[in-house]
Protein backbone atom coordinates (compact mmCIF):
# COMPACT_ATOMS: atom_id res chain seq x y z
CA UNK A 1 0.00 0.00 0.00
CA UNK A 2 1.46 3.23 -0.93
CA UNK A 3 2.01 6.15 1.84
CA UNK A 4 0.88 8.44 -1.01
CA UNK A 5 -2.47 7.44 -2.30
CA UNK A 6 -5.32 9.37 -0.72
CA UNK A 7 -5.91 7.02 2.17
CA UNK A 8 -2.55 6.72 3.37
CA UNK A 9 -2.47 10.64 3.17
CA UNK A 10 -5.62 11.33 5.29
CA UNK A 11 -3.64 12.73 7.69
CA UNK A 12 -1.26 14.84 6.64
CA UNK A 13 -4.11 16.29 4.05
CA UNK A 14 -6.09 17.01 7.42
CA UNK A 15 -2.72 19.28 8.83
CA UNK A 16 -3.16 21.05 5.89
CA UNK A 17 -6.52 22.36 6.21
CA UNK A 18 -6.04 22.96 9.55
CA UNK A 19 -4.28 27.00 10.23
CA UNK A 20 -3.21 25.93 13.62
CA UNK A 21 -4.16 23.31 16.38
CA UNK A 22 -7.50 23.81 18.16
CA UNK A 23 -7.97 23.78 22.16
CA UNK A 24 -8.45 20.27 23.65
CA UNK A 25 -11.13 20.55 25.81
CA UNK A 26 -13.59 17.99 27.53
CA UNK A 27 -17.13 16.31 26.63
CA UNK A 28 -18.46 19.37 28.51
CA UNK A 29 -16.15 22.09 26.75
CA UNK A 30 -14.47 22.88 29.66
CA UNK A 31 -10.02 23.67 28.44
CA UNK A 32 -8.16 20.94 29.65
CA UNK A 33 -4.90 22.07 31.01
CA UNK A 34 -2.32 18.45 30.48
CA UNK A 35 -2.98 15.19 27.87
CA UNK A 36 -0.09 13.87 29.12
CA UNK A 37 0.06 14.24 33.05
CA UNK A 38 -2.32 11.93 35.71
CA UNK A 39 -2.73 14.44 39.42
CA UNK A 40 -0.42 12.44 41.82
CA UNK A 41 0.64 12.97 45.46
CA UNK A 42 4.34 13.37 44.68
CA UNK A 43 5.85 12.45 41.76
CA UNK A 44 5.83 8.82 42.45
CA UNK A 45 2.73 9.13 44.69
CA UNK A 46 -0.75 7.48 44.04
CA UNK A 47 -3.34 8.89 41.68
CA UNK A 48 -5.76 10.73 43.20
CA UNK A 49 -9.47 10.29 42.25
CA UNK A 50 -10.70 13.96 41.97
CA UNK A 51 -8.41 13.77 38.67
CA UNK A 52 -11.52 13.98 36.58
CA UNK A 53 -9.84 14.22 33.35
CA UNK A 54 -8.14 11.08 33.46
CA UNK A 55 -10.98 9.35 34.68
CA UNK A 56 -13.53 10.70 32.30
CA UNK A 57 -10.45 9.73 29.28
CA UNK A 58 -10.63 6.55 30.55
CA UNK A 59 -13.97 5.86 31.34
CA UNK A 60 -14.67 7.28 27.30
CA UNK A 61 -12.08 4.78 26.60
CA UNK A 62 -13.56 1.82 28.08
CA UNK A 63 -16.86 2.29 25.66
CA UNK A 64 -15.47 3.20 22.51
CA UNK A 65 -16.55 0.09 21.18
CA UNK A 66 -20.31 -0.61 20.75
CA UNK A 67 -21.08 -4.70 20.17
CA UNK A 68 -19.98 -5.40 16.39
CA UNK A 69 -23.34 -6.41 13.95
CA UNK A 70 -23.60 -10.37 14.29
CA UNK A 71 -23.40 -10.09 10.67
CA UNK A 72 -22.34 -7.49 8.09
CA UNK A 73 -19.69 -6.77 10.82
CA UNK A 74 -17.04 -5.73 8.72
CA UNK A 75 -17.85 -2.83 5.94
CA UNK A 76 -17.04 0.40 4.09
CA UNK A 77 -19.47 3.24 3.80
CA UNK A 78 -20.00 6.29 1.49
CA UNK A 79 -22.56 8.64 0.81
CA UNK A 80 -24.02 10.27 -2.44
CA UNK A 81 -26.93 11.09 -4.31
CA UNK A 82 -29.79 9.16 -6.43
CA UNK A 83 -31.20 10.72 -9.76
CA UNK A 84 -34.23 9.67 -11.32
CA UNK A 85 -33.68 9.71 -14.96
CA UNK A 86 -37.06 7.56 -15.81
CA UNK A 87 -40.76 8.30 -14.83
CA UNK A 88 -42.16 4.97 -12.78
CA UNK A 89 -44.84 7.03 -11.35
CA UNK A 90 -47.38 4.81 -12.83
CA UNK A 91 -45.97 2.47 -10.55
CA UNK A 92 -45.20 4.05 -7.44
CA UNK A 93 -45.90 7.63 -5.82
CA UNK A 94 -42.57 7.64 -3.87
CA UNK A 95 -41.25 11.10 -3.03
CA UNK A 96 -38.16 9.85 -3.97
CA UNK A 97 -39.64 8.95 -7.71
CA UNK A 98 -41.77 11.49 -8.41
CA UNK A 99 -39.80 13.23 -11.30
CA UNK A 100 -37.32 13.06 -13.91
CA UNK A 101 -34.06 14.82 -12.22
CA UNK A 102 -35.22 14.94 -8.89
CA UNK A 103 -32.24 14.30 -7.18
CA UNK A 104 -31.85 12.36 -2.87
CA UNK A 105 -29.03 12.15 -0.43
CA UNK A 106 -28.25 9.06 0.13
CA UNK A 107 -25.56 6.54 2.32
CA UNK A 108 -24.54 3.42 1.94
CA UNK A 109 -22.92 1.06 3.48
CA UNK A 110 -20.87 -2.29 1.80
CA UNK A 111 -20.29 -5.72 3.71
CA UNK A 112 -19.07 -8.81 3.98
CA UNK A 113 -21.27 -10.94 5.50
CA UNK A 114 -20.02 -13.84 8.16
CA UNK A 115 -16.58 -12.31 8.98
CA UNK A 116 -16.21 -10.46 11.98
CA UNK A 117 -14.97 -6.79 11.92
CA UNK A 118 -11.04 -7.26 11.77
CA UNK A 119 -11.60 -10.18 9.05
CA UNK A 120 -10.51 -9.86 5.54
CA UNK A 121 -12.24 -8.30 2.59
CA UNK A 122 -11.24 -10.77 -0.17
CA UNK A 123 -12.77 -13.86 1.35
CA UNK A 124 -15.53 -16.07 -0.56
CA UNK A 125 -18.63 -14.23 0.98
CA UNK A 126 -21.92 -12.89 0.07
CA UNK A 127 -21.67 -9.06 0.17
CA UNK A 128 -23.95 -6.55 1.93
CA UNK A 129 -25.36 -3.66 -0.05
CA UNK A 130 -27.70 -1.67 2.23
CA UNK A 131 -28.65 2.10 1.18
CA UNK A 132 -30.36 4.92 3.09
CA UNK A 133 -32.67 7.24 1.27
CA UNK A 134 -33.02 10.71 3.02
CA UNK A 135 -36.53 11.12 1.35
CA UNK A 136 -39.15 14.21 1.53
CA UNK A 137 -41.49 11.58 3.07
CA UNK A 138 -38.39 10.56 5.76
CA UNK A 139 -35.81 7.72 4.91
CA UNK A 140 -36.40 4.74 2.94
CA UNK A 141 -33.95 1.43 3.46
CA UNK A 142 -33.05 -0.53 0.59
CA UNK A 143 -31.07 -3.29 2.51
CA UNK A 144 -29.80 -6.14 0.23
CA UNK A 145 -27.26 -8.04 -1.08
CA UNK A 146 -24.73 -8.16 -4.22
CA UNK A 147 -26.57 -12.04 -5.07
CA UNK A 148 -30.78 -11.53 -6.47
CA UNK A 149 -31.39 -14.35 -3.75
CA UNK A 150 -30.83 -15.88 -0.25
CA UNK A 151 -29.94 -19.37 1.27
CA UNK A 152 -33.07 -20.08 2.90
CA UNK A 153 -36.93 -18.57 2.69
CA UNK A 154 -38.23 -19.12 6.22
CA UNK A 155 -36.50 -16.33 8.09
CA UNK A 156 -36.78 -19.55 11.30
CA UNK A 157 -34.00 -20.77 10.02
CA UNK A 158 -31.83 -17.41 9.80
CA UNK A 159 -30.18 -17.34 13.30
CA UNK A 160 -29.03 -21.34 12.58
CA UNK A 161 -27.81 -20.42 9.09
CA UNK A 162 -26.11 -17.92 10.52
CA UNK A 163 -24.32 -19.78 13.47
CA UNK A 164 -22.93 -22.30 10.57
CA UNK A 165 -21.21 -19.32 8.83
CA UNK A 166 -19.32 -18.41 12.08
CA UNK A 167 -17.86 -20.16 14.45
CA UNK A 168 -17.40 -23.59 16.34
CA UNK A 169 -18.79 -22.82 19.95
CA UNK A 170 -16.09 -24.97 21.54
CA UNK A 171 -13.34 -24.72 19.06
CA UNK A 172 -13.65 -21.31 18.38
CA UNK A 173 -13.06 -22.34 14.73
CA UNK A 174 -14.96 -21.51 11.69
CA UNK A 175 -15.64 -25.39 10.93
CA UNK A 176 -16.91 -26.75 7.30
CA UNK A 177 -18.85 -29.54 8.89
CA UNK A 178 -21.08 -27.00 10.46
CA UNK A 179 -21.59 -24.97 7.31
CA UNK A 180 -22.20 -28.39 4.85
CA UNK A 181 -24.28 -29.94 7.40
CA UNK A 182 -26.82 -27.36 7.52
CA UNK A 183 -26.44 -26.67 3.47
CA UNK A 184 -27.08 -30.49 2.56
CA UNK A 185 -29.79 -30.87 4.60
CA UNK A 186 -31.47 -27.63 3.57
CA UNK A 187 -31.80 -27.93 -0.10
CA UNK A 188 -33.13 -24.72 -0.72
CA UNK A 189 -29.83 -23.30 -0.14
CA UNK A 190 -28.55 -24.73 -3.58
CA UNK A 191 -29.25 -22.15 -5.87
CA UNK A 192 -27.57 -19.16 -3.84
CA UNK A 193 -24.45 -21.51 -2.30
CA UNK A 194 -23.33 -21.80 -6.25
CA UNK A 195 -23.47 -18.28 -6.35
CA UNK A 196 -21.22 -17.91 -4.18
CA UNK A 197 -18.77 -20.81 -4.89
CA UNK A 198 -18.77 -19.19 -8.65
CA UNK A 199 -16.80 -16.20 -9.82
CA UNK A 200 -19.11 -14.24 -8.26
CA UNK A 201 -18.08 -15.36 -4.71
CA UNK A 202 -15.46 -13.19 -4.36
CA UNK A 203 -15.95 -9.08 -5.82
CA UNK A 204 -13.12 -7.07 -6.29
CA UNK A 205 -13.77 -4.78 -3.92
CA UNK A 206 -17.48 -3.05 -3.54
CA UNK A 207 -17.14 -0.61 -6.63
CA UNK A 208 -17.01 -3.75 -9.22
CA UNK A 209 -20.08 -5.49 -7.48
CA UNK A 210 -24.04 -5.15 -8.30
CA UNK A 211 -26.87 -4.71 -5.60
CA UNK A 212 -30.54 -6.40 -5.20
CA UNK A 213 -33.03 -5.89 -3.09
CA UNK A 214 -33.23 -9.24 -2.99
CA UNK A 215 -37.03 -9.23 -1.39
CA UNK A 216 -40.00 -8.77 -3.71
CA UNK A 217 -41.58 -5.37 -2.67
CA UNK A 218 -45.19 -3.76 -3.13
CA UNK A 219 -45.18 -0.26 -5.43
CA UNK A 220 -48.55 1.70 -5.18
CA UNK A 221 -49.06 4.66 -6.98
CA UNK A 222 -51.13 7.35 -6.32
CA UNK A 223 -54.51 6.04 -7.34
CA UNK A 224 -53.53 2.99 -4.64
CA UNK A 225 -53.09 0.44 -7.90
CA UNK A 226 -50.46 -2.13 -6.26
CA UNK A 227 -47.72 -4.10 -7.90
CA UNK A 228 -45.14 -6.09 -6.82
CA UNK A 229 -41.36 -5.58 -7.62
CA UNK A 230 -38.01 -6.62 -7.38
CA UNK A 231 -34.69 -3.49 -7.15
CA UNK A 232 -31.29 -3.95 -9.31
CA UNK A 233 -28.43 -2.08 -8.83
CA UNK A 234 -26.36 -2.39 -11.81
CA UNK A 235 -22.58 -1.48 -11.37
CA UNK A 236 -21.37 1.07 -14.00
CA UNK A 237 -17.93 0.12 -13.14
CA UNK A 238 -18.34 -3.17 -14.24
CA UNK A 239 -18.54 -6.73 -13.03
CA UNK A 240 -14.99 -7.90 -12.14
CA UNK A 241 -14.43 -10.69 -9.61
CA UNK A 242 -11.43 -11.76 -7.87
CA UNK A 243 -9.08 -15.03 -8.61
CA UNK A 244 -8.52 -17.59 -5.64
CA UNK A 245 -4.83 -16.82 -5.70
CA UNK A 246 -5.06 -13.02 -5.72
CA UNK A 247 -8.06 -13.43 -2.92
CA UNK A 248 -5.61 -15.10 -0.78
CA UNK A 249 -2.69 -13.11 -1.23
CA UNK A 250 -4.65 -9.69 -0.79
CA UNK A 251 -6.11 -11.17 1.94
CA UNK A 252 -2.26 -11.75 4.25
CA UNK A 253 -1.10 -7.78 2.32
CA UNK A 254 -4.21 -6.02 2.18
CA UNK A 255 -6.96 -7.01 4.13
CA UNK A 256 -8.68 -4.31 4.03
CA UNK A 257 -8.92 -4.35 0.05
CA UNK A 258 -12.34 -3.26 -0.22
CA UNK A 259 -12.32 -0.31 2.05
CA UNK A 260 -9.02 0.63 0.76
CA UNK A 261 -10.37 0.34 -2.76
CA UNK A 262 -13.66 2.68 -2.08
CA UNK A 263 -12.06 5.24 0.13
CA UNK A 264 -9.33 6.18 -2.86
CA UNK A 265 -11.70 6.00 -5.29
CA UNK A 266 -13.53 8.64 -4.08
CA UNK A 267 -11.00 10.79 -3.17
CA UNK A 268 -9.94 10.85 -6.13
CA UNK A 269 -12.78 11.69 -8.08
CA UNK A 270 -13.33 8.17 -9.98
CA UNK A 271 -16.88 8.45 -8.45
CA UNK A 272 -18.67 4.93 -8.23
CA UNK A 273 -21.81 5.09 -9.46
CA UNK A 274 -25.39 2.17 -9.98
CA UNK A 275 -27.88 2.58 -12.43
CA UNK A 276 -31.35 1.05 -10.65
CA UNK A 277 -33.93 -0.68 -12.44
CA UNK A 278 -37.34 -2.67 -11.37
CA UNK A 279 -38.99 -5.58 -12.38
CA UNK A 280 -42.76 -5.45 -11.86
CA UNK A 281 -45.08 -8.09 -11.42
CA UNK A 282 -48.84 -7.93 -11.54
CA UNK A 283 -50.84 -9.50 -8.97
CA UNK A 284 -52.51 -11.61 -11.16
CA UNK A 285 -48.86 -12.59 -12.67
CA UNK A 286 -48.32 -13.77 -9.39
CA UNK A 287 -51.28 -15.92 -8.83
CA UNK A 288 -50.18 -17.58 -12.12
CA UNK A 289 -46.67 -17.50 -12.18
CA UNK A 290 -44.61 -21.09 -12.30
CA UNK A 291 -42.54 -20.71 -8.91
CA UNK A 292 -43.52 -18.61 -5.73
CA UNK A 293 -42.96 -14.88 -6.27
CA UNK A 294 -42.14 -14.28 -2.48
CA UNK A 295 -39.73 -17.20 -2.74
CA UNK A 296 -36.34 -15.13 -1.51
CA UNK A 297 -34.27 -18.66 -3.05
CA UNK A 298 -35.35 -17.65 -6.79
CA UNK A 299 -35.15 -14.75 -9.33
CA UNK A 300 -38.03 -13.78 -11.68
CA UNK A 301 -36.61 -14.22 -15.55
CA UNK A 302 -35.44 -11.52 -16.79
CA UNK A 303 -37.33 -12.44 -20.04
CA UNK A 304 -40.64 -12.22 -18.59
CA UNK A 305 -40.33 -9.28 -16.08
CA UNK A 306 -37.83 -7.27 -17.72
CA UNK A 307 -35.90 -4.75 -16.31
CA UNK A 308 -37.12 -1.50 -16.14
CA UNK A 309 -34.71 2.02 -15.93
CA UNK A 310 -35.32 4.06 -12.86
CA UNK A 311 -32.14 5.94 -12.13
CA UNK A 312 -27.94 6.20 -11.45
CA UNK A 313 -26.95 5.97 -7.51
CA UNK A 314 -23.53 7.96 -7.36
CA UNK A 315 -20.80 7.97 -4.13
CA UNK A 316 -18.76 10.80 -3.78
CA UNK A 317 -18.31 11.77 -0.27
CA UNK A 318 -16.07 9.30 2.19
CA UNK A 319 -16.96 9.34 5.91
CA UNK A 320 -15.72 12.06 8.30
CA UNK A 321 -16.03 9.97 10.63
CA UNK A 322 -16.21 5.94 10.38
CA UNK A 323 -17.60 5.38 13.62
CA UNK A 324 -20.37 8.16 13.76
CA UNK A 325 -21.65 7.46 10.20
CA UNK A 326 -20.55 3.63 9.28
CA UNK A 327 -20.61 1.89 12.52
CA UNK A 328 -23.34 3.60 13.61
CA UNK A 329 -25.52 3.52 10.70
CA UNK A 330 -28.43 1.56 11.05
CA UNK A 331 -30.52 0.28 7.98
CA UNK A 332 -33.80 -1.40 8.15
CA UNK A 333 -35.95 -2.61 5.28
CA UNK A 334 -38.97 -1.54 8.41
CA UNK A 335 -38.04 2.16 6.59
CA UNK A 336 -40.47 2.36 3.72
CA UNK A 337 -41.96 5.67 2.57
CA UNK A 338 -45.39 6.09 1.68
CA UNK A 339 -45.41 3.92 -2.35
CA UNK A 340 -43.51 0.98 -1.02
CA UNK A 341 -44.58 -1.86 0.93
CA UNK A 342 -43.71 -5.24 2.36
CA UNK A 343 -45.04 -8.33 0.13
CA UNK A 344 -45.92 -11.68 1.70
CA UNK A 345 -41.95 -12.45 1.64
CA UNK A 346 -41.31 -14.75 4.45
CA UNK A 347 -37.87 -13.04 4.88
CA UNK A 348 -38.62 -10.40 4.21
CA UNK A 349 -41.35 -10.15 7.42
CA UNK A 350 -38.82 -11.90 9.51
CA UNK A 351 -36.61 -8.77 8.65
CA UNK A 352 -39.26 -6.11 9.41
CA UNK A 353 -38.93 -7.23 13.23
CA UNK A 354 -35.17 -8.35 13.40
CA UNK A 355 -33.31 -5.48 12.03
CA UNK A 356 -34.68 -2.88 14.15
CA UNK A 357 -34.94 -4.46 17.11
CA UNK A 358 -31.04 -5.31 16.74
CA UNK A 359 -30.15 -1.68 16.46
CA UNK A 360 -31.46 -1.16 19.56
CA UNK A 361 -30.12 -3.62 20.95
CA UNK A 362 -26.82 -2.65 19.50
CA UNK A 363 -27.24 1.30 19.52
CA UNK A 364 -29.57 1.90 22.20
CA UNK A 365 -33.31 2.96 22.13
CA UNK A 366 -32.85 6.46 20.39
CA UNK A 367 -30.71 5.26 17.51
CA UNK A 368 -32.83 7.09 15.23
CA UNK A 369 -31.70 10.07 16.96
CA UNK A 370 -28.07 9.96 15.64
CA UNK A 371 -27.51 12.29 12.94
CA UNK A 372 -26.77 9.57 10.32
CA UNK A 373 -29.94 8.20 10.76
CA UNK A 374 -31.91 10.90 11.01
CA UNK A 375 -34.35 12.21 8.14
CA UNK A 376 -32.55 15.33 6.67
CA UNK A 377 -36.12 16.82 5.36
CA UNK A 378 -38.61 16.86 7.87
CA UNK A 379 -38.86 17.17 11.86
CA UNK A 380 -39.17 14.28 13.77
CA UNK A 381 -42.56 14.83 15.61
CA UNK A 382 -43.93 11.64 17.53
CA UNK A 383 -45.64 10.67 20.81
CA UNK A 384 -42.17 8.70 21.70
CA UNK A 385 -39.78 10.29 24.27
CA UNK A 386 -37.30 9.80 26.63
CA UNK A 387 -34.87 6.50 27.16
CA UNK A 388 -31.23 6.82 27.47
CA UNK A 389 -28.55 8.89 25.31
CA UNK A 390 -31.99 10.83 24.10
CA UNK A 391 -30.69 14.48 22.52
CA UNK A 392 -34.57 15.41 21.25
CA UNK A 393 -35.31 19.07 21.38
CA UNK A 394 -37.51 18.91 18.43
CA UNK A 395 -40.49 17.76 20.36
CA UNK A 396 -39.96 20.34 23.47
CA UNK A 397 -43.06 20.66 25.12
CA UNK A 398 -45.63 19.67 23.09
CA UNK A 399 -48.14 16.75 24.06
CA UNK A 400 -46.79 13.50 24.83
CA UNK A 401 -49.92 11.50 24.07
CA UNK A 402 -52.89 10.95 21.65
CA UNK A 403 -55.42 12.13 21.21
CA UNK A 404 -54.97 15.52 22.56
CA UNK A 405 -56.05 18.74 22.53
CA UNK A 406 -52.89 20.94 22.17
CA UNK A 407 -51.99 20.72 18.55
CA UNK A 408 -50.09 17.93 18.55
CA UNK A 409 -48.63 15.79 16.17
CA UNK A 410 -51.50 14.34 14.05
CA UNK A 411 -52.24 11.07 11.71
CA UNK A 412 -51.33 11.50 8.22
CA UNK A 413 -53.73 9.26 6.19
CA UNK A 414 -52.09 9.67 2.83
CA UNK A 415 -49.53 7.34 4.32
CA UNK A 416 -51.42 4.53 5.36
CA UNK A 417 -50.83 1.14 3.15
CA UNK A 418 -52.95 0.11 0.77
CA UNK A 419 -55.40 -2.56 1.15
CA UNK A 420 -54.73 -6.60 0.50
CA UNK A 421 -56.73 -9.67 0.54
CA UNK A 422 -55.83 -12.65 2.68
CA UNK A 423 -57.02 -15.96 2.91
CA UNK A 424 -55.88 -19.26 3.91
CA UNK A 425 -55.30 -21.82 6.82
CA UNK A 426 -52.98 -20.51 9.50
CA UNK A 427 -50.33 -23.28 10.15
CA UNK A 428 -46.53 -24.27 10.14
CA UNK A 429 -46.30 -24.29 6.50
CA UNK A 430 -43.40 -26.52 5.54
CA UNK A 431 -41.27 -25.26 2.24
CA UNK A 432 -38.33 -27.32 2.23
CA UNK A 433 -39.21 -28.92 -0.93
CA UNK A 434 -40.64 -25.94 -2.93
CA UNK A 435 -38.71 -26.73 -6.01
CA UNK A 436 -35.25 -25.80 -4.97
CA UNK A 437 -33.06 -27.25 -7.88
CA UNK A 438 -34.78 -25.83 -11.40
CA UNK A 439 -33.73 -22.72 -11.26
CA UNK A 440 -30.33 -24.02 -10.44
CA UNK A 441 -29.76 -25.86 -13.46
CA UNK A 442 -31.05 -22.65 -15.40
CA UNK A 443 -27.88 -20.73 -13.76
CA UNK A 444 -25.61 -23.55 -14.83
CA UNK A 445 -26.72 -24.37 -18.09
CA UNK A 446 -27.65 -20.83 -18.89
CA UNK A 447 -25.53 -18.53 -17.08
CA UNK A 448 -22.10 -19.95 -16.48
CA UNK A 449 -19.65 -20.34 -19.44
CA UNK A 450 -17.89 -23.68 -19.12
CA UNK A 451 -14.65 -22.34 -17.34
CA UNK A 452 -16.78 -20.76 -15.14
CA UNK A 453 -18.44 -23.97 -14.44
CA UNK A 454 -15.23 -25.82 -13.68
CA UNK A 455 -14.16 -22.92 -11.75
CA UNK A 456 -17.06 -23.57 -9.77
CA UNK A 457 -16.95 -27.32 -9.30
CA UNK A 458 -13.64 -27.08 -7.99
CA UNK A 459 -14.07 -23.82 -5.14
CA UNK A 460 -16.93 -26.23 -3.64
CA UNK A 461 -14.56 -29.30 -3.74
CA UNK A 462 -12.25 -27.20 -2.11
CA UNK A 463 -13.68 -26.35 0.88
CA UNK A 464 -16.40 -29.92 0.61
CA UNK A 465 -13.38 -32.08 1.22
CA UNK A 466 -12.77 -30.45 4.95
CA UNK A 467 -16.26 -31.92 6.30
CA UNK A 468 -17.16 -35.44 6.74
CA UNK A 469 -17.36 -38.11 4.31
CA UNK A 470 -21.48 -38.76 5.20
CA UNK A 471 -22.12 -34.78 4.66
CA UNK A 472 -20.01 -34.92 1.10
CA UNK A 473 -22.25 -37.85 0.03
CA UNK A 474 -25.34 -35.48 0.77
CA UNK A 475 -23.56 -32.80 -0.87
CA UNK A 476 -23.27 -34.72 -4.02
CA UNK A 477 -26.84 -35.89 -3.82
CA UNK A 478 -28.03 -32.50 -3.78
CA UNK A 479 -25.70 -30.87 -6.50
CA UNK A 480 -26.21 -34.11 -8.95
CA UNK A 481 -30.14 -33.16 -8.98
CA UNK A 482 -29.35 -29.61 -10.99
Amino acid sequence: MSAKDKAGDQLPEWKRNQAEPGKAVNSHGCPVATLTKSLTVGPRGPILLQDTNLVEHLASFDRERIPERVVHAKGAGAFGYFDVTHDISQYCKASVFERIGKRTPVAVRFSTVGGESGSADSVRDPRGFAMKFYTDDGNWDLVGNNTPIFFIRDPILFPSFIHTQKRNPETHLKDPNMFWDFITLRPETTHQTCFLFSDRGIPDGYRHMNGYGSHTFKLVNDQGNAVYCKFHLKTDQGIKNLPVEKAHKISADDPDYSIHDLYNAISDQKLPSWTMYIQVMSFEEAEKFRWNPFDLTKVWPQSQFPLIPVGKLVLDRNPKNYFAEVEQIAFSPANMVPGIEASPDKMLQGRLFAYTDTHRHRLGANFAQLPVNCPMSIRRTNYSRDGPQSHDVVNGGAPNYFPNSFNGPKETMEADTSSFNVTGDVQRYDSSDDDNFSQVDLFWSKVLQPDERKRLADNIAGHLRNAEGFIQDRAVKNFSQV
